[in-house]
């Protein structure tokens, strides 16, 4: 098992999201779950998985919610066993608070890790300058964010590999998650900023989501082999 490794199940199809767990389990780490199958399965998607073979089941809903919606979404999906779950920094210091309260009032065993999301990898620069009208760099407006996170006690962030070096210094101990992990050959699809498995892993990453890269892929070694990963396993 590749031990930094999270597969991005972006499918609907909940019978496709179990066969692809099963076939991938003994190579990734976690299988991570959004709003496609959640919304047509709810939270029970959870345990299906589980059963499939999902040791650890990362639940991308990205929560951004007054504090009390948002610690009653955490209540939720910590009972289906839930490992790692996202939500917006851009919610707020008070909603952090509750989501850190909600998972420490469950106990250390049952917790979730709380992933704080500042810039999603399908925005760059232009967007947040022209569309937002912020006045920072995509990087300097994650660094601002992620250290309100992290004084919220949040475990750790979210980001791109273009963000990861200036993130691990921000952060500390804190945990980085970093999708938009590309072959030096593939196609990028929706995401503005992307990189390779090993770079990001130098950089101080510590798991990385792939997604279609690998779901599709008639053999997963290979993939992992291209990626440079198999020797982590």
């Amino acid at each position: 098992m590749t031990r930094q490794i999270i597969c991005a199940l972006d499918t609907g199809d909940l019978e496709e999201a179990r066969r692809i767990t099963t076939r991938l389990s003994p190579y990734v780490r976690a299988f991570k779950i959004g709003h496609s199958l959640t919304l047509q399965h709810g939270l029970d998607v959870v345990p299906r998985l589980q059963d499939a073979g999902a040791r650890r089941v990362f639940l991308d809903l990205k929560f951004h919610d007054i504090p009390n919606t948002v610690a009653l979404a955490v209540r939720e999906a910590t009972k289906r066993g839930v490992w790692m779950l996202t939500l917006h920094i851009a919610g707020g210091r008070a909603m952090m608070t509750a989501a850190v309260e909600e998972a420490g009032a469950l106990g250390a065993e049952q917790a979730p890790l709380l992933m704080g999301v500042s810039v999603l990898t399908s925005l760059d620069q232009k967007f947040l300058t022209e569309d937002l009208a912020i006045g920072r760099s995509v990087e300097d407006h994650m660094i601002a964010l992620s250290r309100l996170a992290m004084e919220c006690e949040l475990d750790g962030v979210v980001c791109s590999p273009e963000e990861v070096s200036a993130m691990k210094k921000v952060i500390g101990h804190g945990c980085i998650v970093t999708p938009g992990i590309r072959l030096a050959d593939s196609d990028t699809h929706d995401q503005k900023r992307t990189g390779t498995a090993q770079q990001a892993l130098e950089d101080g990453a510590d798991y990385l989501v792939v997604g279609r890269v690998l779901m599709g892929a008639p053999e997963p070694e290979a993939v992992l082999q291209k990626m440079g990963l198999l020797a982590n396993a």
